[in-house]
């Protein structure tokens, strides 16, 4: 490269020296076209304004390089946006419809304590009520644990229930591990919380082994007004899931 410079300056400088009566060397095609390259890149390197405006091959590969990336993008986006586009139309056109409150859905309900709380070979049956002052009654002599007593002007409910191990082998029943709560509505009522005992065989809080085919008697219990007519009783089962409910009468 310095050898071809050299040449090329020599020759510069012989074309230069001819206006002071030196003789021009004969240059070839190749000569002279090797010094009209070399003197334009001279001027165009120490031509300010041009090479300000001069872009190399480097920086216009470069440009055209994120030319093709913009458009790439924009070519990705335009589809997104129309997508989106047709969704939004979609769904305006959409018409909600909720049927939570459609009296014409029905939904599954549970129709037994069993199968609300989801427990096993154990089944529920509805024996009937006693209407009482006091309960257990004193009949039963001092193998009571626990009782307990109206309170004035008021009498106690006590819901009967038969609760049977249909399984081939014992079967564990904890009524408190199932969450299972109780409110009992009479006659189309409001509704009352049953009380809450310390009975043994209170069917809310029991918690025992029945042996395979045998049976226990649970009960639950509200108060109603002295002298009350009982013509509907309807038990209202909770717990995580919700709430469900079950006409005893």
């Amino acid at each position: 490269m310095r050898k071809v410079g050299a040449f090329l300056c020599g020759i510069t400088a012989a074309i230069f020296m001819t206006g002071c009566g030196s003789v021009m060397p004969d240059l070839t095609e190749e000569e002279t076209e090797i010094i009209s390259e070399y003197a334009v890149g001279v001027l165009l390197k120490y031509d300010r304004v041009y090479s300000g405006r001069l872009m190399s091959v480097a920086e216009y590969e470069m440009e055209e390089n994120r030319k093709a990336e913009r458009e790439a993008a924009a070519s990705v986006e335009r589809p997104a946006e129309e997508e989106n586009a047709v969704e939004e139309d979609t769904a305006a056109d959409t018409e909600v419809v909720d049927v939570s409150q459609d009296t014409g859905a029905e939904a599954a309900v549970a129709s037994t304590i069993e199968e609300y709380y989801g427990i096993q070979n154990i089944t529920f049956q509805y024996t009937g009520y006693e209407l009482t002052d006091s309960y257990p009654s004193g009949d039963e002599g001092d193998n009571v644990f626990f009782a307990m007593d109206a309170t004035e002007g008021m009498q106690l409910l006590v819901l009967k229930f038969t609760a049977t191990n249909v399984g081939s082998g014992d079967q564990a029943l904890d009524m408190m591990e199932h969450g299972a709560r109780f409110r009992v509505s009479v006659n189309g009522g409001s509704g009352e919380n049953t009380l809450t005992t310390m009975l043994l065989n209170d069917l809310q809080n029991y918690k025992d082994v029945i042996p395979a085919g045998s049976n226990v008697e649970l009960v639950s219990i509200v108060e109603v007004p002295q002298g009350a007519t009982i013509e509907s009783i309807a038990l209202t089962l909770r717990g995580a899931e919700g709430s469900t409910v079950i006409n005893l009468q």
